[in-house]
């Protein structure tokens, strides 16, 4: 294991590896970041394992955003994201990788299955909670949640009280499914003052 270098150093060497590949790199609270297009995400992606300078052998993490409503500002641009966490463990360093997805009514980006065999199950996740298609990915199907659920819960226009939901019917001996019978409602917090509270004054 080699000595860390700092992420500054780190962005500098992605910057030249990666080169007009990577269309942004930065570093941010001591952790670096490059964004790639998805039309050269496995190339770079392959890269950024093989090449000496970075050997990011593992994957830690794979998952999907849902940049829309982001903060409090009105964002531009696509609104799906692939994130990666990779780490190098020859380095001892980590690093983000993220591409956008081109179209946001089919979010679409190459699957990294042949890169990294562990990226197998992330994507399926991402697949299931953000409708997110994995090109080339050997078994993308449902992982989490049941085979005839509808939608993609995790994105942010998806009701937080689903569009089915599923019971036992003991009069048919089966799970039955149904439309929500759950009326929307206000949720307010409950604010407790209590002037004794954290010790008598």
């Amino acid at each position: 294991m080699t000595n860390p270098r700092t992420p500054e150093e780190l962005a500098m060497i992605l910057q030249s590896v990666l080169g007009e590949r990577a269309e942004a790199v930065g570093v941010r609270l001591g952790e670096v970041t490059v964004e790639v297009r998805a039309g050269r995400y496995v190339e770079s992606m392959r890269l950024l394992r093989e090449h000496a300078d970075c050997r990011f052998e593992q994957l830690i993490d794979l998952c999907g955003v849902d940049y829309s409503g982001f903060g409090n500002d009105v964002r531009e641009g696509p609104r799906f994201a692939v994130v990666v966490h990779l780490l190098s463990l020859l380095h001892n360093q980590r690093l983000r990788v993220r591409t956008y997805c081109p179209d946001d009514a089919l979010p679409v980006v190459a699957s990294i299955v042949d890169v990294w065999p562990a990226a197998n199950w992330f994507e399926r996740e991402a697949f299931d909670l953000y409708g997110i298609v994995f090109e080339g990915h050997p078994d993308l199907r449902r992982i989490l949640t049941d085979y005839g659920f509808i939608g993609h819960p995790f994105r942010k226009d998806f009701p937080l009280s689903g569009h089915v939901e599923m019971r036992y019917d003991p009069t048919q001996q089966r799970v039955i499914y149904q439309p929500v019978s759950i009326e929307p409602r206000e949720i307010t917090p409950r604010i407790v003052r209590d002037d004794s509270y954290g010790g008598e004054r």
